[in-house]
């Protein structure tokens, strides 16, 4: 017992207390200043996403009222009444046809026919009365033509016939090769001579000037296996006489037409490439 207490001994359990007492304190400030204060599970926690919304309670102000883009109309273009030259009148009982020239191309026109968006209405002596869009415009008869077409216009009319009933159509005649000439069916002409739609249909013709004379007219088109394909005409042919009558105008090339049913020969005089041949028909 006397050795416990001896001086030596308790100094140096005094010693070991206090550096178990410095380790202690030490540790303390080590965990105070640089060991996180809560485990691994509840910074886990602490790192998963808050479970809640954020709401606005204050109320939005209107939004500005959006405008429409407002389209630009569209602007309708269309053909001008300026554009067309009358070149010739041409008056029947029960038919009024013009010929026009629109682009530099020449067409025949009936009642109701439309060019460059107007609608041939009517005509008169030396005008032409064609509508568009509820309008109506008056186009003159070319000055230069006028003086030669406008008096065989005149002579063109003829007495109104009695209304008879319309006869049911008997098939078209046919056009015969008899070798030198050709044979027309006279039901041919008779059906061409009453119907000029079906003869501009088939054929297109545009004149041919020389200076500002007119010395023929040029087949634009032959519509293939038309009747006037089997007649021998080609396209590019230079029309110069029908029976011996100068084609030199728009006026007599209609005063042939009106007349060409009651032909009983036909001889027809045209220009082919740099030659000048004559075809001959029948009519039967």
């Amino acid at each position: 017992m006397k050795d416990l207490f001896k001086p030596e001994l308790i100094q140096k359990l005094i010693v070991v207390l206090g550096v178990l007492l410095g380790l202690k304190l030490l540790w303390f400030v080590i965990s105070l200043l640089w060991l996180s204060t809560v485990d691994v599970d509840q910074k886990k926690r602490e790192a998963s996403k808050s479970l809640y919304y954020r709401v606005k309670l204050t109320p939005n102000k209107a939004p500005a009222p959006v405008k429409a883009p407002v389209k630009a109309p569209v602007r309708v273009t269309g053909g001008d009444i300026k554009d067309i030259k009358l070149l010739a009148i041409y008056h029947a009982s029960d038919m009024t046809v013009v010929t026009v020239e629109h682009k530099s191309k020449t067409k025949v026109l009936s009642n109701g026919d439309i060019i460059n968006g107007f609608t041939l209405d009517s005509a008169g002596n030396n005008f032409a009365i064609f509508a568009k869009n509820d309008k109506t415009y008056k186009v003159q008869l070319i000055k230069s033509m006028s003086a030669s077409t406008s008096s065989r216009v005149r002579r063109s009319r003829i007495a109104p016939k009695k209304s008879v009933k319309k006869k049911i159509e008997k098939p078209l005649g046919k056009v015969t090769d008899a070798g030198d000439h050709k044979i027309i069916d006279r039901s041919l002409l008779e059906h061409y001579a009453s119907n000029i739609k079906a003869v501009y249909s088939d054929i297109g013709i545009g004149e041919v000037k020389k200076g500002q004379d007119v010395v023929g007219f040029r087949i634009n088109f032959v519509k293939r296996n038309s009747p006037f394909a089997q007649l021998g005409v080609r396209r590019d042919d230079v029309i110069k006489s029908i029976n011996g009558q100068v084609i030199d105008s728009y006026g007599t090339a209609f005063d042939v037409y009106k007349n060409i049913k009651d032909v009983d020969n036909l001889s027809l005089v045209l220009e082919r490439g740099k030659e000048e041949m004559e075809l001959e028909y029948e009519i039967n």
